[in-house]
């Protein structure tokens, strides 16, 4: 859906109790004759979006590529190129199912699951927004060594609640998704988020409401559950294994009514608890607060977007300090 010279790839990952379960590896590569004289010419990255979402930022996969890495993109079972019809989208009852996900995604990019980084001729770096930043922190923290960095953008490691609010509302949540998971909550997105991106047209014009609709995919309980127990586990602290960029705004809003200011705050999340949040996931985290910058950092007016890029390439290449096993 991209075009020449992203290719994309189904990968089957059998069935659940609403049938065929699939995942999409989309790819785009360097160009083969200058790809070698790149800095990042030894470098996979895996990217991984946010709740209702998909992937379809061209130029976050250009930056890449123009630095001499392979890029890939997932969009996991249930969301994007992978939902099918009669699927709840995004519906899991545990982050860790996307184990599946990423060790097929793996498979496909020539690296061995459970292979550690050292033992791999590329490294692997990877890229997650919002819900994805959560699913690739938990993932990088059960599988030590396979990955080399790890580059978040705005990731949903707190409810927006806090951590009082959590614990409070964990009990509650339990008990709903042990007897209804699949159960309905109230709609609290106002769309507001997308009404930003598409004034500030970092969304592509044929934009897939069914994939990303403007006021998000309802939730159920079991899911929910499984979101607070990867919060939980965040909490508690875990551990990545290697050194992590962690972008985020540098305000946050929660707004009941349309104001400008929406198109330079993150309205999704709260900022402050996660760059909180972002310390206990490892021993060498940096975190990056972007002025004006939407919850997508890389989806943001263009100052914002250009401070994001510009941040992200002096972390990645060594400026003030290169990841290991990075760079030529």
């Amino acid at each position: 859906m991209l075009g020449p010279p992203f290719q994309q790839r189904t990968l089957p990952l059998g069935a659940d109790d609403e049938g065929a379960v699939v995942a999409t590896l989309v790819r785009r590569l360097p160009h083969r004759l200058t790809a070698a004289f790149r800095p990042l010419h030894d470098v996979d990255i895996l990217y991984v979006h946010g709740w209702s979402d998909y992937f379809f930022q061209v130029e976050l996969a250009r930056f890449w590529t123009d630095l001499g890495a392979r890029f890939h993109a997932l969009d996991l079972r249930k969301y994007g190129r992978s939902l099918r019809d009669g699927q709840t989208p995004g519906y899991v009852t545990d982050l860790a199912v996307y184990d599946e996900d990423i060790a097929a995604a793996l498979t496909v990019m020539g690296h061995t699951p459970g292979e550690e980084a050292d033992a791999s001729p590329r490294r692997l770096v990877l890229l997650g927004h919002s819900t994805g930043g959560l699913i690739l922190t938990l993932w990088a923290a059960r599988h030590p060594g396979l990955a080399s960095a790890v580059v978040l953008n705005s990731p949903w490691l707190e409810l927006q609640l806090g951590a009082i609010g959590r614990q409070a509302l964990t009990p509650l949540v339990e008990v709903r998704a042990r007897l209804d998971p699949r159960g309905t909550h109230p709609a609290v997105d106002l769309g507001y988020y997308t009404r930003a991106q598409r004034e500030l047209g970092t969304l592509p014009p044929d934009d897939h409401v069914a994939w990303r609709p403007a006021r998000g995919f309802p939730t159920h309980p079991g899911w929910l559950w499984a979101i607070i127990e990867g919060h939980r586990a965040v909490a508690m602290g875990v551990d990545v294994g290697c050194p992590v960029l962690v972008l985020l705004s540098r305000h946050s809003a929660t707004a009941f009514s349309w104001s400008e200011t929406l198109r330079a705050v993150d309205s999704v999340l709260v900022v402050d608890d996660i760059a909180r949040a972002a310390t206990r996931i490892g021993s060498l985290v940096t975190i990056s607060r972007i002025d004006g910058a939407l919850h997508d950092v890389f989806l943001s007016a263009p100052a914002a977007r250009e401070a994001a890029y510009a941040t992200l390439r002096a972390w990645i290449l060594g400026l003030p300090g290169r990841p290991p096993g990075l760079g030529g």
